[in-house]
Formats: structure tokens, sequence, C-alpha cells
């Protein structure tokens, strides 16, 4: 490990009285062969913080913040940068997430046993060159297992985040919870509800691009089905859970709804993964209030603005979920003419990129039928159509412009809805993008309409 790390940082460490360990995720990822580019690094001692942070404020380093409460200093080695922790033991009160009392200590059992899993309770002494392994841990590496550093419901039921740390750390390392792990998880999946939508969220974004971490392939679905295993995702994603159970038309579809979802969550492009395990929240609500699925898209993109809402996702994601739920039933049969088509592509094109990944994702989850879906075959190549024609797209592409149309004599309340069918029209065919050829069209058929 010595040479992923700043040779400032080692030969601080050297010349430090106490031994100082790097800790958590990068001691067990660097123990288990899995590099990533965008790992944290936790370092620890059994040290006051206050002398921790003098000695390294002395040798050059970038202090950003000391924390005396929790015996913590961020500091900073050129770019990168680390978090300190003194040894300590934490006493909880059940739920609360953060510790209700801290004692420091400097003994390494207590620390590794304040830690969740055994895998995250390994060290690695940088002037030694070593790792140190008080629980265990190196063995739970080495097998790709995840058990707790004390008995499972104990260490569950301290801090309800780390049930959704359980899945998302599975996700990303492949690594296996064990049977009582499991257990512990399930007999305080409760307890989720005692912590914030903001770091459900994050979480849950996190466990969604697993894969991206360390390329482990599908470790997405492994996290997604720990979380329906443990009760956790009942709690936190209710709607989504309805569908456990809820089947579909055999022709066209292997897996229930939940599982569906999962599975188009798992098979979807990175940039689209919550609408993919969103996308089909409607259905549920649909069978249950009508006895079919007819709707759902309309239904799902409400409900899914709902589950934005409550785990509080960023504006611009929620708008972004809701509309590609809202669409992705849009032509499913494949039957809707080309000039609809084309109205659609210019009407959506922001978003048309996105829609389609959702649609691949949607058809293979179907059947685990990884070809190429026929309504994105279709999409592509009216797509394709239309840049050989020299169609435009978005009204920047549009030869006039709004000002243009409310000189020609258009209410200025009018412009923006015009230029839109004006666009529409070019799309279609119906008239060419030139600006004098437009500005026909305006006389010819939109400043002749009659006006409420």
């Amino acid at each position: 490990m010595r040479r992923i790390l700043p040779e400032k940082l080692i030969k601080f460490a050297e010349e430090l009285p106490y031994p100082l360990y790097v800790v958590g995720g990068r001691a067990r990822d660097f123990a288990a062969g899995l590099v990533s580019e965008t790992a944290d690094t936790d370092v620890c001692a059994p040290a006051d913080c206050a002398d921790f942070a003098i000695r390294a404020s002395n040798a050059g380093f970038g202090l950003k913040a000391e924390y005396k409460n929790t015996g913590t200093v961020k500091f900073a080695c050129g770019e990168e940068e680390f978090e300190f922790a003194c040894f300590r033991s934490d006493k909880y009160v059940r739920g609360s997430h953060r510790p209700a009392e801290t004692y420091l200590t400097t003994d390494i059992g207590l620390d590794a046993r304040r830690r969740d899993f055994k895998c995250n309770a390994v060290y690695y002494d940088i002037a030694a060159g070593k790792f140190v392994d008080p629980l265990g841990g190196l063995k739970d590496i080495e097998n790709k297992r995840i058990s707790t550093v004390a008995p499972s419901k104990k260490v569950f039921g301290e801090d309800g985040l780390r049930l959704m740390r359980l899945a998302r750390i599975a996700a990303q390392t492949g690594f296996a919870p064990d049977k009582d792990c499991l257990d512990g998880a399930r007999a305080n999946a409760e307890l989720i509800r005692d912590v914030s939508a903001e770091r459900i969220f994050a979480e849950l974004m996190l466990l969604l691009c697993a894969d991206r971490k360390y390329g482990i392939c599908g470790g997405q679905y492994n996290g997604m089905k720990i979380l329906a295993d443990t009760g956790v995702m009942r709690i936190i994603l209710p709607e989504l859970y309805a569908g456990n159970g809820v089947y579909q038309n055999e022709k066209y579809h292997k897996h229930d709804v939940l599982e569906h979802s999962l599975r188009c969550a798992a098979y979807a492009d990175a940039s689209i993964r919550l609408a993919a395990l969103l996308h089909d929240v409607g259905k549920p609500y649909c069978m249950r209030n009508a006895g079919n699925f007819i709707g759902h898209d309309t239904e799902g993109a409400r409900i899914a603005a709902e589950i934005c809402q409550r785990l509080k996702a960023p504006k611009k994601l929620t708008e972004e979920v809701v509309k590609l739920t809202a669409l992705h039933m849009y032509d499913f049969r494949g039957d809707a003419r080309e000039n609809k088509v084309r109205k659609f592509i210019v009407r959506n094109y922001d978003i048309l990129d996105k829609l389609m990944l959702l649609k691949q994702a949607d058809y293979s989850a179907c059947a685990d039928d990884f070809a190429e879906a026929p309504t994105v075959t279709k999409l592509k190549k009216i797509c394709a159509q239309m840049r050989a024609e020299g169609r435009p797209f978005t009204l920047k592409e549009l030869a006039i412009k709004g000002n243009e149309l409310i000189a020609a004599g258009l209410p200025a309340n009018e412009a923006g809805r015009t230029l839109q069918l004006l666009l529409e029209d070019c799309a279609t065919g119906a008239v060419e993008n030139d600006k004098q050829r437009l500005l026909q069209r305006l006389e010819r058929v939109y400043l002749r309409r009659p006006r409420l």
C-alpha cells in the first residue's frame, strides 16, 4: 500500500511517536485488490486529535478542519484529502446514528469494535508497512464476505444507516453478507426510519452506480436485492416494493413488476438508473385500483415525483425522472406514424437520448433480451433521416426567432408556442428551415388562425 500513498505522508508516519494507520474502505479495498481513482482515505492513531493536528501542520500538511468532539481532523497532502480520527470507543442510543458518548482509547481492538463490518476494521500501519487485523477482517476479505464486528443485531441496532451501507458496500465490492449479518439487518430494518432522507438518497445513488466504482458487474442489482431481502426497501421505497408478486403478461415478461424494475436498473446506463428503477412504480397502483396497467406511465410519473420529493432528490434530477417515467411507454407497439414520431422527437429532444437508454433497459429487462429494442431502432432511424434531410431538432437550430415573429404581427404571448409549431412543421417537412419560407407559413397558417 505504501506505493499508492504520498511519500510525504509515509515520511510523516515514520517520524510520529505513535503508529499511523490507514483504515476503512481504502485498507479493505487494497487488501481485496480493488482499485479506484476516487477512493477516500481515512487514517487513525492512538493519539489526541489536537496533538496530531499540530504535528501535521508543522509537517506542512494543509489543515481543513478539526472536530474535537469527535476526535477527527481533515487535512490535505497536495490535492489529496485525508481524514484522521483518534482511536475511540462509541456508545450509541438505539437507532440514533450519531454516538451518544465517545471515549478516546489507545486500544486498537476497541477502536475496531466501534466499526460496522470486520472487512472495514482492517488497519494498515504506514510506517511498518504491514496490516494489523484485530478482528479477522482479512479472512473476510479473502472470502469476499461481510460479517459484523459484534453481534449483528447490536451493530445494526446502533445505527440505521448501516442498513444502507451494507447493501452499498456489498454492491461495490462484490462481497456477500453472511447469514448472521442479514438476520441482524432484517431484525433492525425499521431503524431506517430514523435516518434522514438526504442520507438515504445519497446511499441509494451510490448503490445504483455501484458497478462503476470497481467494475463489479451487476453490483447495483445485488445491492438492491439486499435492500429487498432485509425489508429496507419496503420502508424507503414502498411504492417500488409493492411490485413484488405483481405478475405481468407472460407473453412479454419473465418477471414480476419488482424484479423487472430491479433488472431494468441493472441493465440501464448509469446516467438514468433512478428513472429505470422507478419507471414502473405506477403499475402496482393501477393494478390495485383498476385491475390493469393502463395509464401506469401517467400515474408512475406522479408517484415518482412524490418519491423524489420525499427523498429530497435534486430538482433537476426529479424533473428528469418524472419526464422519463411519463414518456417511457411512447410508441411501445411501434405503430405510431412517422410524422407523429418526428414531432415527438423535437418536442422531447432534450431528453431523447436518455429516453432511448430507458426504453432499451426496459426492453432488456422484460425477458433478459439484450438485442436492440425495436422502438429504439425506429427512433434512431427516423432521427438519422431527419439529419440527412437537414431538419432542425431544437429552437436554436430554427432559422427564425421569436422577435421576428412578433415583428411580423404575431402577438408576443403566442411567440413561444408558434416557434414550437414551426419547429414541428420543419421536422415533418411541411416547411423548409428557411426564414422567408417560415415567415410565409406564419402568414398563411398561424396569423390567420382564429384567436380566442
